[in-house]
């Protein structure tokens, strides 16, 4: 990791030479962590010192604040120096990120040709998979030989994201099949292409969830993957390091909707307490009100807890268990969907396991606690209530956990929003309503 303080030791020791020969042996997503924390004034120094192809990379992997206060500071000769090295899909996501202001100065000096594709790119749904590809691939025609191949992947590969796996196209751009350069490594330089071609290949649409298309690369074990229009006309690629950020996204929106927080882009601390607090505030409200079921049940069956005080004692044990276990099936029911291990038709299926397993949770649970209670209180009333209070609270809550995810899903929603929040929330009204009426049955008397 590159250290902040050496840098700015050497930058007001005005060692740029040194500080040169620093920055051409470390990586690029290194030093753009370490820009991040400059001020704007040290920041374009030590940029102006990286190299043309080398400051084009550390840019793409700054964070859009940084990246705007280094736009600011930049000549337009560097500006469109930058931009012209820089692949397109990582100018879009640059510009999706910025001011309308300062947009306008990057297209300003933003080469005509490569202005009109992100114009395309900023066309394409946000969550799409042409969202997220880039057009900078190698293409082949069939009928090439391994030689001639070879021969256009030097010619074009210095502009490609990638050259390992190319692109087989007929002439009307249609995807026809795929070739790696392992492959024609390992062929004879005659040998032609349409005979070392996979024309079993996967591909995703240019509309298809960018989400579904990132799974693929686990999937099918993928270092890219084609992009095809609604005509098959190949358009783009999504490479892994893509993917990765999707699937990055994508879990970091699934975690924050569990947790009942309005997901956002901006990480924590670039973002104010206020946005924080606005993300966190509705849920919360909603949350807060809906409790408010649970305290009318308690205000119900105010007769019994005033008989027997010793009911009480056992309400935030029933409520804790019945929202642990329907967290940890809610936890693992949103994790299969996410990856595909379960879909919508699963839930009968998925419902019957987590019976069986809340069966035998349930009957541990409830024998642990009876004896537990009959050894402390002596009260074989008291022991039963608990122990059918439990039972009934676990397989509820498991259901409940197994089946509100799978629901959400059926109906188009995002099954992290059925998660602990809203899960442990029904959870404690309905183990409540359970408890008190079990209660009310088997120690009728004692309440009466």
């Amino acid at each position: 990791m590159l250290k902040v303080d050496i840098l700015k030791s050497l930058l007001e020791q005005k060692r740029y030479s040194e500080l040169k020969e620093i920055l051409k042996t470390r990586n690029s997503a290194d030093i753009s962590i370490a820009l991040d924390e400059l001020g704007s004034e040290q920041l374009i120094v030590i940029y102006r010192l990286l190299t043309k192809t080398k400051a084009a990379k550390v840019f793409s992997y700054m964070e859009p604040d940084t990246q705007e206060k280094l736009i600011t500071s930049m000549t337009d000769k560097e500006l469109k120096e930058t931009m012209d090295e820089m692949f397109v899909d990582d100018a879009v996501d640059m510009i999706e990120e910025m001011p309308s202001n300062v947009v306008k100065r990057i297209l300003r000096h933003t080469p005509h040709e490569q202005r009109e594709i992100i114009n395309m790119f900023l066309r394409y749904p946000s969550g799409s998979a042409g969202s997220v590809m880039t057009i900078e691939f190698v293409d082949l025609k069939e009928y090439m030989t391994v030689a001639e191949a070879f021969a256009k992947i030097k010619k074009v590969g210095v502009d490609s994201e990638t050259i390992y796996t190319c692109y087989v196209l007929d002439e009307e751009r249609t995807l026809i099949g795929i070739i790696t350069v392992r492959t024609m490594l390992l062929a004879d330089s005659t040998a032609k292409i349409k005979d070392l071609m996979e024309t079993n290949f996967i591909a995703v649409n240019t509309l298809d969830d960018k989400e579904d298309a990132a799974r693929k690369f686990d999937k099918y074990d993928l270092l890219a993957l084609p992009v095809v229009d609604m005509e098959s006309k190949m358009v783009g690629i999504i490479t892994v390091d893509d993917a990765v950020d999707v699937l990055k996204e994508e879990t970091t929106e699934d975690i924050e909707k569990m947790a009942a927080i309005s997901p956002s882009d901006a990480s924590y601390f670039k973002m104010s307490s206020l946005t924080h607090a606005k993300n966190r505030i509705l849920w919360l409200v909603v949350l807060m009100l809906s409790a408010s079921i649970t305290g009318a049940i308690l205000t119900k069956y105010q007769e019994a807890i005033s008989s027997v005080p010793l009911l009480v004692s056992f309400i935030p044990m029933l409520m804790n268990t019945g929202g642990n276990c329907g967290n940890q099936s809610a936890s693992l029911i949103i994790r299969g969907i996410a990856l595909d291990e379960i879909v919508p038709s699963d839930f009968f299926k998925a419902l019957f396991k987590e019976v069986r397993i809340s069966l035998l949770v349930a009957l541990v649970l409830s024998l642990v606690n009876g004896l537990r209670i009959y050894a402390v209180y002596k009260d074989i009333q008291l022991m039963v209530v608990i122990t059918l209070s439990l039972i009934f609270t676990v397989i509820l809550s498991k259901v409940l956990g197994c089946a509100l995810p799978i629901l959400a899903k059926k109906l188009k929603l995002d099954p992290a929003l059925m998660a602990a929040p809203l899960i442990t929330t029904i959870v404690d009204a309905c183990s409540m309503f359970i408890y008190f009426n079990i209660a009310l049955i088997i120690m009728g008397q004692r309440i009466g």
